[in-house]
């Protein structure tokens, strides 16, 4: 039997063991074919409650256990993840839509991020504070007790495990709602790779479901932290709600990020850059270079390059030969990409190359000529569209790449870093990277971003610590302090 074979998990969620849900069950789709490659269960709000009361019985036990020994068990589960890539990576690509490379790479970071997490249970876990009474003052980190995740379907692993790893690391238990959209590899493979890895039972519940299903993690009396990954429009419904309950609240939302393409930079080079940043995983992610700002010495020549390698690209089912997009990942998301490319061309832009599908095979799409009031450029596309706006001085850059509701990533091509890192300093974002395009992501970086791309919380390395700790301040007298009343 391997690690996902379907006899354990068919038509069943995670909750003290492998059980039915109170939601049914609900196809896993390939997007490429459109084939069912299995039932995943679904999840009803009663099974949040359930699931939370669970984790919170076991929390404290968990919490209590020797921080080797936490950190051990996340060590086996990143062994077991390494172990058993393969068949993780197939689904990425079955369920996912993704090329093996992508998938490759998401299983990667994945397991970095859980080896990461191993490492914080042994750091420093608080600070001595000078007092002028007479006793011990110091502040300690404690485990929130429950933490909520709400995962997205585009890098299903790595959003989820970012959060579930270092949360599970720190003493906490976890209710994970992935997305149905790919709750096998947001989903099964954490639940599987934690049982493997010895992890006590009621401390990771897997809960694949709707928005009642989300709403139910969100204002469950047992969840004291969410961390939420997802569209900009979901998470202001999240924050909302979570700050209706008085719940602290992780949002990571959506971008519409830049790329500046000065004059000295190499245009070889740059339009390799800027197709890789819009067109890998077919532009669904939340970092992908949504906005292609170019000085107007190189400008033709950059949307030439760019529509060159667009119109090479091929295009097709990543799990049947050697493509370089995939699917989008369903009707839905492909029909709101190509209003936006179709609305973009209705307002004057010039489609250099792509605008056009075959089912859920989109295209890579260059606009040129584009205006920032058109939907292609206003808009997060989460699709394969570069859109390229031309401009001449480096304050016209500044002001085209900060103004936008969005803050999540930058980056800026130049033959000069110290030019591009002057620019950088006036373009408000979360990450910046010279001389490369938008999209990375690392288990020991502060990742996250601001304005509508999230609440400036972050994730990653000792980020997490701030994550999902709450802090405490403690003092000790040798005897009961004397007082007057």
């Amino acid at each position: 039997m391997t690690l996902l074979d379907s006899a354990i998990w068919q038509g069943k969620v995670y909750s003290g063991g492998w059980r039915e849900g109170g939601g049914g069950q609900a196809p896993v789709i390939e997007p490429a074919t459109g084939s069912e490659l299995g039932r995943v269960g679904i999840a009803a709000p009663d099974d949040i409650s359930a699931a939370a009361a669970a984790a919170a019985a076991a929390q404290p036990a968990w919490s209590a256990t020797p921080y080797t020994q936490r950190a051990a068990i996340l060590r086996k589960a990143g062994d077991v993840w390494l172990a058993n890539a393969a068949e993780i990576e197939d689904w990425s690509v079955r369920e996912g839509g993704k090329i093996p490379p992508a998938a490759q790479f998401e299983t990667h970071v994945a397991t970095e991020e859980v080896f990461e997490a191993a490492t914080l249970p042994s750091r420093p876990y608080g600070d001595l504070l000078p007092s002028e009474q007479p006793h011990l003052s110091f502040a300690e980190r404690v485990p929130v007790g429950v933490v909520g995740v709400i995962s997205p379907f585009n890098f299903p692993q790595i959003l989820a495990i970012r959060s579930v790893a270092p949360a599970l690391a720190l003493g906490n238990a976890v209710v994970l709602k992935p997305d149905p959209r790919t709750a096998v590899c947001g989903g099964v493979v954490l639940a599987r790779i934690f049982e493997e890895a010895g992890l006590p039972e009621g401390l990771l519940h897997v809960l694949p479901g709707g928005p009642e299903v989300g709403e139910a993690v969100v204002t469950d009396r047992n969840i004291g932290v969410i961390s939420f990954t997802g569209s900009t429009a979901a998470g202001r419904k999240v924050g909302a709600l979570a700050g209706q309950h008085l719940k602290r609240v992780h949002l990571e939302l959506g971008g519409n990020s830049a790329l500046i393409v000065l004059d000295d930079a190499d245009l070889g080079l740059a339009a390799s850059a800027g197709a890789w940043g819009s067109f890998l995983h077919q532009g669904q992610i939340c970092m992908t270079t949504g906005r292609h700002l170019v000085q107007d010495a190189v400008y033709d020549d950059y949307v030439a390059r760019l529509a060159e390698k667009a119109s090479h690209l091929p295009v097709g089912d990543p799990a049947s030969g050697q493509v370089a997009l995939g699917p989008i990942i369903d009707e839905r998301q492909r029909d709101k990409v190509h209003a936006l490319v179709t609305g973009s061309v209705d307002a004057g832009a010039r489609l250099a190359a792509g605008g056009t599908y075959e089912g859920l095979f989109y295209r890579p799409t260059v606009l040129a000529e584009v205006a920032p009031a058109m939907p292609a450029y206003a808009n997060e596309v989460f699709g394969p569209v570069a859109p390229v706006v031309r401009f001449e001085t480096i304050d016209e850059a500044a002001k085209l790449a900060a103004d936008s509701d969005y803050g999540l990533s930058l980056g800026i091509l130049t033959g000069n870093v110290m030019r591009g890192l002057e620019l950088a300093r006036k373009i408000p974002t979360g990450i910046v990277h010279i001389n490369d395009q938008t999209v990375d992501d690392a288990p020991n970086t502060p990742f996250g971003g601001i304005r509508a791309s999230g609440t400036g919380a972050r994730f990653g390395g000792t980020a997490n610590l701030d994550a999902f700790t709450d802090t405490r301040w403690v003092t000790i007298r040798g005897d009961i302090a004397p007082y007057p009343f």
